[in-house]
This record gives structure tokens, C-alpha cells and sequence, in this order.
């Protein structure tokens, strides 16, 4: 009665380590995914910096060429690059021992990046693009927050997850606890028979 109780988690265990990934495809994976998020750290560096120059320079010419390549950063870059971080970070965490509910610091990340990719297409797309607007027709920088405010969030989102990422903090979820419960449990059990027919 008490072997067929615990079945469940068990087997849930055992069917989570059955769909980890290959030692090659978890290579590619990570190489894919440390490019994405290099490449999205960059892009909002110098997103961030354009945007201080749009905000602060004396120059109309300055301010137009900074918001028309933000823009074309926005369209063509930084969402296709966010984008591959968060599926390749999903990938990641389905496919390896971590997880993705398992532990703390794994989840909170991926809803970071999740958040903050939501952000790109919500907040920052469109403020650079009312920025663009405002300065083609002729006028000045209708608000400094368009340009900075995004780059200045994803930049101290992407610094948190780094962190978080190297330090690995508050250990296991619930479900990561039952989990490894399960999986402690599945060794004894297999002996079980053997030791009865003794």
C-alpha cells in the first residue's frame, strides 16, 4: 500500500531525469545561451549610452542620429536577443539537473528575464519610437525617461540575474525538496526485493 502512495513521486522523478539533456546538446545550449545574454548585456550598455547622449547633448543632429540608432538597435536586435536568452535559459533549466521550479534562484531568474523581455516590447520599443517620432518632425526630446528609463531596467535586471547566477542563493523550492526526496528513496527500494528473497 505505502510502495503504490509513493509511486507518483517516484516516477516523477525518475521521468525528469529521463529528459536531460546530452552532454553535447547542454554544451551547445550553454554556448548559445552565454552568447544571447552577452550579446543582450552589450546591447543595452550601448543602448544606455545613447540614451545619456540623446538626454544630455546640446546638439539637435546628435540627439536625432542617437534616437534613430537606438531604434534600429530596438527593432532588429535587442528582442531577438532577449528572446534566445529566454528560450535557451528554458532549455537549460528543463534539461539539466537544475531545473526550473527546483530551486529558488533558477525561477527567479527566469521570470526576470521574462520580465524584462516583456518590458522590451511594452516600454522600451515604444518609448524609443515616440522619441523618434517627436525629434524627426522637427522637435526636441520630448522626455529623457523614453530613452533612459528601459536601457537603465534591463541593465540592473541583467546585473541581478548575474549575480544570482554565480551565487546560486536560497536553496531548493518545495517541489525541488519532494523531488530530491524521491529520488533519495528510489535506490533503497530497488534493493528491497533482493534483500526479501534472502
Amino acid at each position: 500500500m505505502s510502495s503504490s502512495s509513493s509511486s507518483p513521486s517516484v516516477s516523477s522523478a525518475s521521468s525528469a531525469s529521463s529528459r536531460k539533456l546530452s552532454r553535447p546538446a547542454r554544451r551547445a545550449a550553454l554556448v548559445v545561451h552565454v552568447v544571447a545574454s552577452a550579446g543582450w548585456l552589450g546591447l543595452t550598455v550601448g543602448l544606455l549610452a545613447l540614451g545619456v547622449t540623446a538626454a544630455t547633448t546640446g546638439s539637435a543632429v546628435t540627439v536625432e542620429a542617437s534616437v534613430r540608432a537606438m531604434k534600429l538597435f530596438t527593432d532588429w536586435l535587442l528582442l531577438p536577443l532577449a528572446l534566445l536568452t529566454l528560450l535557451s535559459g528554458l532549455v537549460l533549466s528543463l534539461g539539466t539537473q537544475w531545473g526550473l521550479a527546483r530551486h529558488r534562484w533558477v525561477y527567479v531568474k527566469f521570470w526576470v528575464t521574462l520580465g524584462t523581455t516583456v518590458a522590451t516590447v511594452f516600454a522600451l520599443r515604444p518609448g524609443v519610437n515616440s522619441a523618434v517620432e517627436a525629434v524627426a518632425a522637427g522637435g526636441p526630446l520630448p522626455d529623457a525617461g523614453d530613452v533612459l528609463f528601459g536601457p537603465i531596467v534591463s541593465l540592473s535586471a541583467y546585473v541581478f540575474m548575474t549575480v544570482i547566477s554565480i551565487l546560486k542563493p536560497w536553496g531548493l523550492t518545495r517541489r525541488g525538496r519532494r523531488l530530491r526526496a524521491a529520488s533519495a528513496r528510489t535506490p533503497s527500494r530497488r534493493t528491497e526485493p533482493a534483500r526479501q528473497t534472502a
